[in-house]
C-alpha cells in the first residue's frame, strides 16, 4: 500500500509512520507536512533515509500541492491538525482553517483521484465532557474548545463526503495520547522536561479533571487496524482503558523522577475545562485490537525517554527549534 500520511513529522504521525516502515516491508510512505509548530522532522531521523518514505514539506490546504501527491498514493491517513485547546483558546482561526478547510481539500482531492481509504485521525474531545459511563460512536458530539469543535466539523465532512459521494471514509477518535516525540506543551513532556529543568509544574485549578490515556503506539496500532480492516463509512473509538486524574498524573510523574510535589504550581483553570473524557471501545475490540501496554510501565518508558533525549527537546524549549527550522527547511 502507498499511504499518504499528512501530518506526520507531528507526534503521533511519526509515531505511526515509524510503525508503518516497521511492520510492512513492501509499503510506501509519502509524509505531507507544512513543519508549524509542532512539526519536527528530528521525529523522523531514524527512518528519513528509507527509500520507502518521502518527506514534502506543504500544508493541507494548498490544493495545489495536495493534488500533487494525491495519484501517487492508494490511502490517505490525516493527521495533520492544530490540536492544543490552549493555542484555540486564544487564536480559533488557525484551527478552523486546518482542522475544518484542510480537511476538506483533502477530502475533495481524495474524491477526484479515487483513493481507496481515507482516514481521519480525530479526538475523544469532540463528544464533550461526561459525568458517568463512556461515549460511543453514535453519541451526539457536544465540543467545548474551539479546538474540539474545529475536530467535529472536520469528522462531519469526512461522514457527509463518505454519505453524498460513496468516498470510503473512515474515522479514529482516540483518548489523550501519550508517549516519545511529543511535544513539550502537553501535560506528560511540559511536566517531565519541566522537573528536569527544576522548574514548576503549571497544574489547572485542584487538578481533579479526568482523562483516560492511551500509549501512542497502542493507538497507531489501532489506527493502522481500522485502516486495514475498518468497515468504510465507521468510527471507532481508540482509548487506554487508563482514567487518571490530572493530579494523579502529576503525582507519577514527580514519583518517577523523585522530585518533591512542591514543585507544583497552582494555575488557573482552563476556561470551558471538560471535567472528564471516556470512551467505549466495543467496536476497536470486536476488529481485534487491544492496547497492549500497562499504563504504569508505558508511563516509566515516557519518562526515561525525555531523561535520555535532552538533545530533542532542550532545543524545542530553548527557541532554538524556530531558529533550526527556518535555516534548514525555510520559513
Amino acid at each position: 500500500m502507498k499511504i499518504l500520511v499528512t501530518g506526520g513529522a507531528g507526534f503521533i504521525g511519526s509515531n505511526f509512520i515509524r510503525l508503518i516502515l516497521g511492520k510492512y516491508p513492501d509499503d510506501e510512505i509519502i509524509n505531507l507536512d507544512k513543519l508549524t509548530y509542532a512539526g519536527n522532522l528530528d521525529n523522523l531521523r531514524d527512518v528519513e533515509s528509507d527509500e520507502r518514505y518521502r518527506f514534502v514539506k506543504g500544508d493541507i490546504c494548498d490544493e495545489k500541492i495536495v493534488n500533487e501527491v494525491m495519484p501517487q498514493v492508494d490511502a490517505v491517513v490525516n493527521f495533520a491538525a492544530e490540536s492544543h485547546v490552549d493555542r484555540s483558546i486564544g487564536g480559533p482561526a488557525d484551527f478552523i482553517q486546518t482542522d475544518v478547510f484542510g480537511t476538506y481539500v483533502l477530502l475533495e482531492a481524495a474524491r477526484r483521484h479515487e483513493v481507496g481509504r481515507y482516514l481521519q485521525i480525530s479526538t475523544d474531545e469532540v463528544y464533550g465532557s461526561i459525568r458517568e459511563g463512556s461515549f460511543t460512536e453514535t453519541d451526539r458530539l457536544e465540543p467545548s474548545s474551539p479546538y474540539s469543535a474545529s475536530k467535529a466539523g472536520g469528522d462531519m465532512q469526512v461522514m457527509a463526503y463518505h454519505t453524498t459521494y460513496g468516498l470510503p471514509t473512515l474515522i479514529t477518535r482516540s483518548s489523550n495520547n501519550f508517549g516519545p516525540y511529543q511535544y513539550p506543551e502537553k501535560i506528560f513532556p511540559l511536566f517531565i522536561t519541566n522537573a528536569l529543568e527544576g522548574k514548576k509544574l503549571p497544574l489547572y485549578g485542584d487538578g481533579t479533571n479526568v482523562r483516560d490515556w492511551i500509549y501512542v503506539t497502542d493507538n497507531c496500532e489501532g489506527i493502522d487496524l481500522v485502516l486495514h480492516k475498518g468497515q468504510i463509512g465507521e468510527i471507532y473509538n481508540i482509548g487506554g482503558g487508563n482514567e487518571r486524574d490530572n493530579r494523579t498524573i502529576t503525582g507519577m510523574i514527580l514519583e518517577e523522577l523523585r522530585k518533591d510535589e512542591n514543585m507544583i504550581e497552582r494555575v488557573a483553570d482552563r476556561l470551558g475545562h471538560d471535567f472528564r473524557y471516556s470512551i467505549d471501545c466495543t467496536k476497536a475490540q470486536q476488529l481485534g485490537w487491544a492496547p497492549s501496554h500497562n499504563f504504569e510501565d508505558a508511563l516509566k518508558e515516557t519518562v526515561e525517554w525525555y531523561v535520555n533525549n535532552r538533545w530533542w527537546w532542550e532545543k524545542i524549549k530553548s527557541g532554538e527549534f524556530e531558529q533550526y527550522y527556518r535555516e534548514h527547511y525555510g520559513k
